[in-house]
Order: structure tokens, then sequence, then C-alpha cells
């Protein structure tokens, strides 16, 4: 009788580490998912902040036009940041749109515009905020 008491036992047992196991692996999963959508957030915060930047170089523009360079780079720098840490087709298609705008307003500024269109900037990094929003 002894024998068969024990394994009741131990099956409870080993069924108890396997359910811990997947529960650990579970939360472990959806801790990475909330990092990740964190790092989203806070990446297109900056990102919305270099567009306030962009906004600003603009009006400038006659006195420095570096600065709508330097906010654009900024831009690209932190979209290939956001681009590299998500599998999220939402987010890389608003990743791709905004540097999409992010190319065409240097292209303006390239081709002697001194005063391009951001609005599309702005409406994608809209868009990109609203998606990394978890």
């Amino acid at each position: 009788m002894a024998a068969s008491r024990r394994r009741p036992r131990r099956i409870t047992a080993v069924a108890a580490a396997v359910a811990a196991v997947a529960l650990t692996a579970g939360l472990t999963t959806g801790c990475d998912a909330v990092n990740k959508a964190l790092d989203c957030v806070q990446t297109a915060d900056t990102i919305a902040d270099s567009v306030t930047d962009l906004q600003q170089a603009v009006e400038n523009a006659a006195n420095d036009p570096t600065q709508a360079d330097e906010a654009l780079d900024s831009i690209d720098k932190n979209l290939d940041t956001i681009g590299d840490k998500t599998d999220d087709t939402d987010i890389n298609k608003a990743v791709d749109d905004l540097q999409a705008a992010v190319g065409n307003v240097r292209d303006s500024i390239n081709n002697g515009d001194s005063t391009p269109d951001i609005s599309p900037v702005t409406d994608a990094a809209g868009e990109l905020t609203k998606v990394c929003t978890p």
C-alpha cells in the first residue's frame, strides 16, 4: 500500500512543477511584451520631441538651416531603435510611414525648400504613438 500512496504524490508533485514552469514562462513572456511596449512608447515619445524640434527648426530655417537636418537625423536614429526592437506589423508599418515622411522632408530641404510641409511627419509620428500605446 505504501507504494500506491507514493505514486499519486509523485504525480501531483510533477504536475505542480510543470504548472510552475508554465506559469513562470507565461509571466516572463508577458513581461517581455510589456517591456517592448514600454520601450516603444518611450522611443515614440522621444520621436515626438524630435518632431517638435523639427517644427521649430523649419520655422527658424532662415537663421540656422542645419537644425532641420539634425532633427531629421534624430528621428531616423530613434526609428531605427524601434524597428530593431519589434516584430509587430502595425508598429513596423508606422515606422516605415514615418521614415518615408522624414525622407520626403529631407528631400524637400535638399532641393532648396526653406519651408517644407512637415504635416506628414507629424501625422506619422502620431500614428506611431498610437500603435505603441499598450
